[in-house]
Protein backbone atom coordinates (compact mmCIF):
# COMPACT_ATOMS: atom_id res chain seq x y z
CA UNK A 1 0.00 0.00 0.00
CA UNK A 2 1.04 3.33 -0.89
CA UNK A 3 2.26 5.91 1.72
CA UNK A 4 0.82 9.02 -0.21
CA UNK A 5 -2.42 8.86 -1.86
CA UNK A 6 -2.54 10.04 -5.72
CA UNK A 7 -4.05 13.63 -4.78
CA UNK A 8 -0.48 13.92 -3.34
CA UNK A 9 1.49 13.44 -6.04
CA UNK A 10 2.66 16.21 -8.01
CA UNK A 11 5.69 16.56 -10.14
CA UNK A 12 7.98 19.45 -9.86
CA UNK A 13 6.34 22.01 -12.54
CA UNK A 14 7.98 23.18 -15.35
CA UNK A 15 10.17 26.17 -14.97
CA UNK A 16 11.59 28.79 -17.35
CA UNK A 17 14.45 27.42 -19.52
CA UNK A 18 17.26 27.43 -19.36
CA UNK A 19 17.48 25.64 -16.39
CA UNK A 20 19.35 22.44 -14.86
CA UNK A 21 19.24 18.85 -14.54
CA UNK A 22 20.75 16.54 -12.29
CA UNK A 23 19.23 12.72 -12.94
CA UNK A 24 20.97 10.27 -10.31
CA UNK A 25 19.57 6.48 -11.20
CA UNK A 26 20.97 3.68 -8.30
CA UNK A 27 20.28 0.51 -7.18
CA UNK A 28 20.84 -0.07 -3.66
CA UNK A 29 22.72 -2.76 -1.47
CA UNK A 30 20.72 -4.91 1.17
CA UNK A 31 22.49 -2.70 4.27
CA UNK A 32 20.56 0.58 4.25
CA UNK A 33 21.79 1.32 7.91
CA UNK A 34 21.67 5.13 7.83
CA UNK A 35 20.22 5.46 4.54
CA UNK A 36 16.95 6.92 5.36
CA UNK A 37 18.09 9.82 7.83
CA UNK A 38 20.68 10.49 5.48
CA UNK A 39 18.13 11.16 2.84
CA UNK A 40 15.88 13.14 4.61
CA UNK A 41 18.79 15.19 6.08
CA UNK A 42 19.59 16.07 2.33
CA UNK A 43 16.36 16.79 0.87
CA UNK A 44 15.92 19.25 3.71
CA UNK A 45 19.91 20.76 3.10
CA UNK A 46 19.16 20.80 -1.08
CA UNK A 47 16.25 23.18 -0.02
CA UNK A 48 18.60 25.74 1.02
CA UNK A 49 20.71 26.31 -1.93
CA UNK A 50 19.76 29.48 -4.00
CA UNK A 51 18.51 28.04 -6.93
CA UNK A 52 17.27 24.90 -6.07
CA UNK A 53 13.74 24.15 -8.05
CA UNK A 54 12.24 21.08 -6.84
CA UNK A 55 13.50 17.57 -6.80
CA UNK A 56 11.09 14.42 -8.04
CA UNK A 57 11.70 10.35 -7.34
CA UNK A 58 10.48 7.28 -8.79
CA UNK A 59 11.17 3.56 -7.56
CA UNK A 60 10.15 0.96 -9.86
CA UNK A 61 9.32 -2.74 -8.86
CA UNK A 62 12.86 -3.85 -9.67
CA UNK A 63 14.51 -1.37 -7.12
CA UNK A 64 15.94 1.20 -9.67
CA UNK A 65 15.84 4.35 -7.51
CA UNK A 66 15.60 7.92 -9.60
CA UNK A 67 15.93 11.24 -8.00
CA UNK A 68 15.98 14.18 -10.31
CA UNK A 69 16.81 17.88 -8.89
CA UNK A 70 16.18 20.77 -10.09
CA UNK A 71 18.57 23.91 -10.43
CA UNK A 72 18.00 27.36 -12.02
CA UNK A 73 21.37 27.56 -13.24
CA UNK A 74 24.66 25.92 -13.24
CA UNK A 75 26.08 27.58 -9.91
CA UNK A 76 23.39 26.27 -8.00
CA UNK A 77 23.68 22.57 -9.14
CA UNK A 78 27.87 23.43 -8.53
CA UNK A 79 26.95 24.43 -5.65
CA UNK A 80 25.04 21.57 -4.13
CA UNK A 81 27.77 19.26 -5.32
CA UNK A 82 30.05 20.61 -3.57
CA UNK A 83 28.33 21.16 -0.10
CA UNK A 84 30.20 19.09 2.68
CA UNK A 85 27.52 16.56 3.96
CA UNK A 86 26.79 16.53 0.00
CA UNK A 87 29.94 14.69 -0.27
CA UNK A 88 30.01 13.31 2.96
CA UNK A 89 26.68 11.08 1.88
CA UNK A 90 28.22 10.65 -1.52
CA UNK A 91 31.42 8.78 -0.16
CA UNK A 92 28.76 6.70 2.12
CA UNK A 93 26.86 5.93 -0.45
CA UNK A 94 29.73 4.38 -3.10
CA UNK A 95 31.26 2.44 0.57
CA UNK A 96 27.66 1.49 1.74
CA UNK A 97 24.51 2.11 0.00
CA UNK A 98 24.75 1.84 -3.60
CA UNK A 99 25.45 -0.89 -5.51
CA UNK A 100 25.97 1.17 -8.45
CA UNK A 101 24.45 4.17 -9.87
CA UNK A 102 24.76 6.84 -12.67
CA UNK A 103 24.43 10.40 -12.45
CA UNK A 104 23.47 12.44 -15.88
CA UNK A 105 23.56 16.33 -15.59
CA UNK A 106 21.76 18.34 -18.65
CA UNK A 107 20.48 21.57 -19.42
CA UNK A 108 16.94 21.89 -19.99
CA UNK A 109 15.93 23.66 -22.95
CA UNK A 110 11.91 23.23 -23.09
CA UNK A 111 9.78 22.69 -20.02
CA UNK A 112 5.93 21.77 -19.95
CA UNK A 113 3.41 20.96 -17.70
CA UNK A 114 -0.40 20.18 -17.92
CA UNK A 115 -3.07 19.77 -14.52
CA UNK A 116 -6.27 18.01 -15.38
CA UNK A 117 -8.83 21.00 -13.62
CA UNK A 118 -11.62 17.97 -13.87
CA UNK A 119 -12.22 14.62 -13.72
CA UNK A 120 -12.31 13.15 -17.25
CA UNK A 121 -15.36 12.45 -18.71
CA UNK A 122 -16.69 9.04 -19.91
CA UNK A 123 -16.46 8.08 -23.80
CA UNK A 124 -19.74 7.57 -23.76
CA UNK A 125 -21.26 10.27 -21.49
CA UNK A 126 -23.72 12.39 -23.58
Amino acid sequence: MSHHSEASVVPVAAHEPPYYMAVFTAVRTQDQSGYGETSTRLEELVKDVPGFLGMDHAQTPGGLGITVGYFRDADALTTWRNDVEHRAAQSRGRADWYQNYTLHVAKVERSHGFTRTEAPRSPTAG
